[in-house]
């Protein structure tokens, strides 16, 4: 720990700190300073918090503001300030350069015509110039692009900043180098469109330029920007040497813009991973602030910091008065941003906060809902002042209540009377339409009396629109769940808020509009939500509450989105290989027929299949229709989802309670695996041991069983893996096994079931036969069957929509390895696909819509 001793210090501009001797470094443990003797934030280095000490000579003299001379010290106890903080606002710069040099990269590629345009018309206008001004351009832009940085270095060594220059070097040398191995690579093994835009396709052009590139990092890493006048000159030196690399035909226009964004990255990751001094203010500066606001601190000593990082001094006035001090530090205002960004995008605008909000934003909200939640008479600490510290931190004074955290409080003694006073502090809120949005264990406190308190309300809305007042219902009621149980949890509730609230809480019950906290313990415990809807449920019957629908978009429709671009772009790719008009003018139209005949008996086979497995009676036609439907619900959902959806909603339309109608489902769909793998081993087994003179298996079928073992070894080995496993597998022999266990009792159905399995798996072998043999080509039925199973095994693990993509490209591989040509095996599957998965579709829509019609589904 460290205890600093407050003296009144001059007022520093922009936070800047000034040195403090080297005896005071090196004490072990704890250093003593007064008010304004800041620790350095560099050895030898005096920076204000904005990255520059203000030009023009230092104030001196005259009594310092705040405190005339003689007032007593102020002891400040608080671990020493690290000298040097790595940003999340470099880091979040070195990203998004990073993200602009890949999207001007993509951009130059598509419009590569355009780009050749501006490139000429730059050439042309640069050439223009009088010869005088390119002879002097020339001369002086070597010269003037190394001149400024060294001048800006000797004017900082001057000012004892020679930290400062040597970040700006490190960055300088690695720019020069990164630049260097960069540009080789794009010379010699780069793709060939990019090198000729970035070089012209002329010898001796860089593709990256080394000299701007270590300048431009070297201006970066030692925030150049933040000097205005030498801002200028630098720009002006740069833009000259860019005029003669044009005039000299040395560079092309994207390989100064890709140039120039090389040497920003360089710059923020340099500035990253070594750090910046310092600007957050000590405490003897915050007991400065303090006493600009009329308060006469005695001691003070920081205590840990908040739930949101922010840091917390417990200071003592002269007259024994105490305050809870909360230091609001600008470089602290991005941290976490990337993860309010996601939830930005992810969540409605009406449940979403500001990714990034300013240091003065974020002290005028905190400030708002303190003085509104006082005013609505919610006990929590009376915020006595704020005050800005510097340019790089702000302050909020409340008065000190002596309270713990009920995340503190033993379970035994949340009694029923401690909940209900918490409800009808969350019930003030609600009645005064302020929005807490955090009321966690952290949040909510318990003082000497027993009385609740709330605390931490810089998250808060005014005037908050009924969203967000249920969503603060709702996050109290499963935090307390978690405590006490989801039935005392619902029950404390419905002795203080409104039935009609406690319903409205009901449809967002959501993981996703839960704090990060609770999210991750309500995971662990996946009961605890389906509990606490049914406690309310069993309160507000007569209640009718509308959906609630948080999330624009869920993780997994963003990778379907991606997977279906992907396969969109492989299918057109495929396309493109192929002579439409000569494969349809060339192909045996018999064949063709053949394999319609066999997609339309897989609808047969996979309701056969399905009536199987439940004991109870269904139609035939009916449950045919329910399989033409599920191939357009492929369209939109992967192919191993919508088949269980349909078929599981089928069945309970026809009676069949929800459970069994899954179990049912679920046990088709298992029988169906087991037949799958046992029907590939088998067929693989034949293609490997046709051509041998015994019956001895395949190389590769063996290699194929000593790998699969292998990983089951692994996965019961580890004991994460078996745990996950365990929990996956349980639930389906607990759901499914007992259903089979009823199918076994009667024999006709076990044989429909099994019949209906294998009669699918052959009528969809048929069907890619067929298509092989309508353009010509053949292959035995084994080696078909295989591709098939293979590529139908891939394509249900796919997320796209029916495996779109995925599919097609492993029964393309699969036939090409098997001999066939490049374009036969592409049309062959083609045509498949087109009479497997798109042309059921009309029939499947028309199946869905009288299905529904009639209450079927």
């Amino acid at each position: 720990m460290t205890e600093i001793t407050e003296r009144d210090e001059a007022d520093r501009t922009a936070g800047d700190q000034s040195s403090v001797g080297s005896s005071v470094g090196s004490v072990a443990g704890s250093v003593a300073l007064t008010s304004g003797d800041v620790p350095a934030t560099s050895a030898g280095s005096a920076e204000d918090t904005s990255g520059e000490r203000p030009d023009g000579p230092e104030e001196t003299g005259g009594p310092p503001p705040g405190r005339a001379f003689g007032e007593a010290p102020v002891v400040v106890v608080e671990p020493l300030l690290p000298q040097r903080i790595r940003r999340s606002s470099d880091a979040l710069r070195f990203l998004g350069t990073l993200g602009a040099l890949a999207g001007v990269v993509l951009l130059a590629l598509v419009a590569k015509q355009t780009l050749n345009g501006l490139e000429q018309d730059v050439t042309d206008g640069t050439s223009r110039a009088p010869d005088l001004l390119i002879g002097v351009a020339g001369f002086l832009a070597g010269a003037a692009v190394l001149a400024v940085p060294a001048a800006f270095a000797v004017e900082r060594v001057f000012h004892r900043d020679g930290v400062r220059v040597a970040e700006g070097l490190i960055a300088a040398i690695i720019g020069m180098l990164g630049s260097f191995v960069l540009g080789e690579w794009l010379a010699v093994a780069g793709p060939d469109d990019l090198r000729i835009l970035l070089t012209g396709d002329r010898t001796g052009v860089e593709p990256i330029n080394t000299l701007l590139t270590s300048v431009v990092a070297y201006v970066t890493a030692v925030r150049l920007s933040r000097r205005p006048t030498w801002r200028g000159l630098m720009w002006m030196a740069i833009a000259l040497d860019v005029f003669a690399l044009f005039t000299a035909a040395e560079a092309t226009v994207l390989g100064v813009f890709v140039t120039y964004l090389v040497g920003l990255a360089v710059g923020y990751a340099t500035l990253y991973v070594v750090g910046s001094p310092n600007p957050r203010p000590p405490g003897g500066t915050v007991v400065t602030a303090l006493r600009r606001l009329g308060f006469v601190p005695a001691k003070a000593h920081r205590v840990a910091d908040d739930a949101q990082g922010s840091r917390r001094y417990v200071v003592v006035t002269t007259d024994d008065r105490r305050l809870d001090v909360t230091v609001l530090d600008r470089d602290r205002q991005v941290s976490g941003v990337l993860y309010r960004l996601w939830r930005r995008i992810r969540l409605n605008s009406e449940t979403r906060r500001r990714a990034i909000r300013s240091l003065r934003a974020e002290l005028e909200r905190e400030a708002l809902m303190a003085y509104a939640a006082q005013a609505a008479g919610v006990r929590t600490p009376r915020l006595v002042g704020t005050s800005e510290i510097g340019t790089e931190a702000a302050l909020l004074a409340y008065e000190h209540l002596d309270t713990r955290q009920i995340a503190d409080v033993p379970d035994d003694e949340l009694t029923d009377e401690l909940l209900v006073k918490v409800w009808k502090q969350v019930e003030l809120l609600q009645a005064h339409r302020l929005a807490h949005r955090r009321l966690t264990g952290d949040s909510i406190h318990v003082d000497a009396d027993g009385e609740v308190v709330l605390m931490d309300a810089r998250s808060g809305e005014i005037a908050a629109g009924d969203l967000l007042l249920r969503l603060d219902v709702a996050q109290l009621l499963t935090y307390l769940s978690l405590r006490v149980g989801p039935r005392r949890s619902v029950a404390s509730a419905e002795r203080v808020i409104p039935k009609q609230a406690l319903a409205g809480a009901l449809p967002l019950l959501q993981r996703i509009a839960l704090t990060r906290g609770t999210r991750a313990e309500v995971t662990r415990d996946k009961e605890l939500l389906p509990e606490l809807r049914e406690q309310i449920l069993a309160l507000t019957t007569q209640v009718q509450v509308e959906e609630v629908r948080l999330e624009r978009f869920q993780p997994r429709t963003l990778v379907t989105i991606i997977a279906s671009a992907l396969a969109a772009y492989f299918l057109l790719s495929q396309l493109s290989r192929v002579n439409l008009l000569q494969v349809i003018s060339t192909a045996k139209w018999g064949w063709g027929g053949v394999a319609l005949g066999a997609a339309m008996l897989s609808y047969l086979a996979a309701a056969l299949m399905l009536r199987g497995f439940v004991p109870e009676r269904l139609p035939l036609g009916r449950t045919v229709l329910a399989q033409f439907a599920g191939s357009f619900v492929k369209l939109v959902a992967p192919a191993a989802v919508s088949g269980v959806a349909i078929n599981s909603r089928y069945l309970q339309k026809r009676g069949i309670a929800p459970g069994l109608a899954v179990a049912s489902v679920g046990a088709s769909q298992l029988v169906g695996l087991g037949c799958h793998i046992v029907l590939l081993l088998l067929f693989g087994y034949i293609t490997g041991s046709r051509a041998a003179p015994s019956l001895s298996p395949s190389r590769g079928l063996v290699i194929v069983l000593l790998s699969a073992a292998v990983l089951v070894l692994i996965v019961l080995a580890v004991p994460q893996l078996r745990r996950m496993l365990t929990a996956r597998v349980r639930p389906l022999f607990s759901g499914v096994m007992p259903r089979l266990l009823d199918v076994l009792q009667s024999p006709r159905k076990l044989i429909e079931g099994l019949s209906g399995t294998l009669l699918l798996t052959f009528a969809f072998v048929v069907c890619l036969d067929a298509c092989v043999r309508a353009f010509g080509e053949s292959l035995s039925f084994t080696a078909v069957a295989i591709v098939f199973l293979a590529g139908n095994a891939i394509g249900s693990a796919a997320p796209t929509p029916g495996g779109l993509g995925a599919v097609e490209a492993s029964l393309s591989l699969g036939l090409t390895l098997s001999g066939l040509p490049g374009t036969v095996a592409t049309s062959a599957v083609l045509l498949f696909r087109l009479l497997t998965f798109w042309l059921p579709v009309l029939p499947g829509w028309a199946s869905f819509a009288w299905l529904q019609r009639h209450e079927a589904l």
